[in-house]
């Protein structure tokens, strides 16, 4: 194919080109193809590829890069106190975990994401370790997490009630596809927090994700809920078709520093 251009004119330079196409580039806010045409374009002609297969290469890269960017910052949004990653996770050294716990909470909650309603998906842990790495790959999936102590999330909630702006926080924590709640088992609740998380929690039945650790089994939630009705309900709308993993007793940490000081011995 040739063009003519009008009587006058001539076909910009290499660098005219590249001057152009760096600024369409910034204008379209395609920064990967911006940095990447060059490379690619050299490959291809190597390869002696089409155009079609050439502007799909180029267009491949720019959304490959713009799904880590956003999972990167969905991980960043998540706000959790330090960064782990399921595939870091030791299974061997808590055989009450399995690989296939983890598949199945990782599939219930992307599961939500492609219905309306479903069943209820909430999940316990007594370990704060699988609790983050499990968030971090929901977030990874291209979800919205978001982590915080129970402790926060009570404070959070009863200083905007003290505000009058509840049901703006209660708007913020329902954009949240999976909502990790840490340290479950180291507070005493008045019956105004109890109150207010159970309402938290009943915003979100069978539409989002709550993942729970908690030092605590079941039968020692009084102690945490101070009002018993609360206690009974949240046990009763916790356990209903929910994945519970129990981890076991000893420490995640307590068992690294063992297995280093046997290493050394």
């Amino acid at each position: 194919m040739t063009t003519t251009l009008p009587a006058g004119q001539t076909a910009p330079g290499v660098d005219g080109l590249d001057a152009m196409l760096d600024q369409a580039c910034r204008t379209l806010a395609l920064p990967t193809i911006r940095d990447r045409y060059a490379e690619i374009a050299e490959s291809s002609m190597r390869q002696q590829a089409s155009y079609r297969t050439f502007l799909l290469e180029l267009l491949e890269a720019e959304v490959d890069h713009r799904d880590e960017r956003r999972r990167t910052r969905l991980v960043r949004e998540a706000k959790f106190r330090r960064s782990k990653r399921i595939e870091d996770f030791d299974f061997s050294a808590n055989p009450n975990v399995t690989p296939r716990d983890h598949h199945h909470t990782h599939r219930t909650c992307l599961g939500r994401r492609r219905a309306a309603a479903l069943p209820d998906r909430r999940l316990r842990h007594r370990q704060t370790h699988l609790l983050v790495r499990i968030g971090t790959a929901i977030a990874e999936a291209g979800l919205k997490v978001r982590y915080i102590t129970t402790a926060n999330s009570v404070n959070e909630l009863s200083e905007a009630a003290d505000e009058k702006q509840l049901t703006k926080v209660y708007a913020r924590y329902d954009r949240v596809d999976l909502l990790c709640l840490d340290e479950f088992g180291y507070l005493e609740l008045d019956k105004a927090g109890a109150r207010l998380l159970f309402q938290l929690f009943t915003d979100r039945d069978e539409r989002r994700a709550i993942a729970i650790a908690t030092n605590a089994p079941f039968s020692e939630w009084p102690k945490t809920f101070t009002d018993q009705r609360f206690s009974r309900a949240i046990v009763d709308w916790m356990t209903f078709k929910a994945n519970i993993i129990e981890t076991g007793s000893q420490s995640y940490r307590v068992h690294g520093t063992q297995a280093r000081l046997r290493d050394q011995a």
